[in-house]
């Protein structure tokens, strides 16, 4: 039979993919009605979708989880914070 019990599934974990699966949605909503990305060219130089900002976004956010784990520790909180700000910034001007 399939069995999840190879990964520890817990509510936190469920978050990040319900959250992931979230923008995809609203990203998809958007390129309905507003089809063409909305390319743009922001302060790294890229000419970027709102797909590709997403992306950066995410990746960005684990390297901050990451970075914080090696050299803080627990809690998370405060990366929390720093990832929505790196979000919100990467949709703004990257």
């Amino acid at each position: 039979m399939f069995s999840l019990g190879w990964m520890a599934w817990t509510w936190p974990t469920a978050f990040v993919f319900i959250g992931i699966f979230f923008a995809m949605g609203v990203l998809t909503m958007m390129e309905i009605r507003y089809p063409g990305g909305a390319e743009r060219k922001g302060i790294l130089g890229l000419v970027t979708t709102r797909g590709d900002r997403l992306f950066i976004a995410l990746l960005g956010s684990v390297y901050i989880f990451l970075a914080w784990l090696g050299f803080i520790g627990t809690p998370l909180w405060a990366p929390l914070g720093l990832a929505f700000a790196w979000g919100a910034f990467s949709f703004w001007k990257v």
